[in-house]
């Protein structure tokens, strides 16, 4: 496209110094008459016509082709915006920022009120969630793009367990319903004689639908911060907004049913391993064999080695059943959990890593406290970027100005063939 707008400005700019040609012939004829204070010869006057019908022919070919640089362009920014390359600021039709970025600047605007009613955040092409999960600086945020929209999802990252272990990630422009193909049976060959037929085995699939759940949650500042030119408006509104959506999805990302709601991977997930009787609040003695470190080990190999060897396999747990587990010794006197001297983040379990979740169930009579498997199976679907949306009147005897962020986002499991597992508790 850009090549056209080039090509088709040069185009305009031959037309325009043509019909500049043109009219200097006209004016020459007009500006005799004038000169001479007289009315066109007839000569003159079929001079003059002749050459106003053409000039009349070049105002049409110019006006063409600028409909058409202007095609051009609207066509440009419209596939800009669905692919994420584009901030828009709280107009219809305003301009976005300079390479599509967002800036502080745009964001006070509206935050002040001199922008307009809305400003939608969207992506800045692919968004890497394991990289936006180092919310340290010497854990790597220093490495990482500091837009806005990245800024805000780290902190959506931050309070969601199930958005650290790297889901797979879907950044769509609308929320119309998508269909995702699910896998429910692989294939699989067997032996055949010489000569024999070979039998057809396909793999089975289904569909899953990703629709757009709408997240969204108010705050209010007072008109005083928002004036204050100190204040880091864009890192505090990432931050309050990020966390409070995190906290909406992220609770539904673990325990969703999947009707009204995403389906949550503790759901999503098929069983892997039942403790036996005696485990019903815990994991029971290390002493005994198949208890304590023995039913992680299990529930490791219950997913098979494509899915367990990934490097997205990952476990997922409550922060509560992480204490109990990092107290959990083999018989060797080493302990079940490695890590951890380098923070939380660093913690494994048989060299998976290890992430928390506070709606994750602790361990109880016949509960699902212990996620494991491929986590980039689990696919997480973002529609259109997140809006916020200013109101100076919804507070307006306390002189409040009010906010609402608004998210639309659905998940579930795309691979029902055993990718993630998870451990049930006895019910005695």
């Amino acid at each position: 496209m850009k090549g056209c707008d080039v090509a088709m400005s040069e185009v305009v700019k031959r037309l325009r110094d043509a019909r500049a040609g043109i009219w200097e012939q006209a004016k020459t004829v007009a500006d005799a008459a004038a000169e001479e204070n007289r009315a066109f010869s007839a000569e003159e006057q079929g001079s003059w016509d002749v050459l106003n019908e053409e000039l009349n022919k070049y105002d049409a070919r110019i006006r063409s082709a600028l409909e058409v640089e202007q095609r051009n362009k609207d066509t440009d920014d419209a596939f800009n915006r669905l692919s994420g390359k584009t901030a828009v600021p709280g107009q219809r039709g305003a301009p976005a920022a300079e390479g599509g970025k967002d800036t502080a600047a745009e964001l006070r605007t509206f935050l002040t009120g001199n922008g307009g009613r809305y400003y939608d955040v969207l992506p800045q092409g692919p968004v890497e969630t394991r990289v936006l999960s180092k919310l340290s600086a010497a854990a790597g945020l220093n490495t990482v793009p500091t837009s806005f929209y990245d800024r805000l999802i780290a902190h959506l990252i931050e309070t969601s367990g199930v958005m650290q272990t790297g889901p797979t990630v879907l950044n769509t422009s609308g929320g119309e319903n998508i269909q995702v193909p699910k896998t429910t049976a692989h294939s699989s060959a067997a032996i055949i004689t010489e000569g024999g037929p070979i039998g057809a085995s396909d793999p089975a699939f289904g569909q899953i639908t990703l629709g757009a759940y709408k997240y969204g949650f108010l705050m209010q500042l007072s008109r005083e911060l928002l004036s204050d030119t100190g204040v880091d408006l864009e890192g505090y509104l990432a931050m309050q907004a990020g966390r409070a959506l995190g906290n909406g999805f992220g609770a539904d990302m673990v325990t969703g049913t999947g009707t009204g709601a995403p389906k949550g991977v503790v759901v999503a997930a098929t069983v892997g391993v039942t403790g036996p009787t005696g485990t019903s609040t815990s994991f029971g003695n290390q002493a005994t064999v198949g208890q304590g470190a023995d039913l992680l080990i299990q529930l490791f190999y219950s997913v098979i080695a494509p899915y367990r060897n990934s490097p997205s396999a990952a476990w997922l747990v409550k922060d509560s059943t992480m204490g109990t587990l990092r107290q959990i010794k083999a018989t060797t006197g080493e302990y079940l959990v490695q890590g951890g001297l380098a923070g939380p983040t660093s913690e494994s379990i048989l060299g998976k890593p290890v992430y928390t979740d506070p709606n994750v169930a602790a361990p109880g009579v016949s509960t699902k406290s212990v996620v494991f498997g491929d986590f980039s199976q689990y696919f997480v679907r973002m529609a259109g970027g997140i809006r916020f949306e200013r109101s100076d009147d919804y507070a307006f005897n306390t002189d409040l100005v009010t906010f609402r962020a608004l998210l639309r986002a659905d998940a579930n499991l795309v691979d029902l063939t055993g990718a993630l597992k998870v451990f049930v508790h006895s019910a005695t």
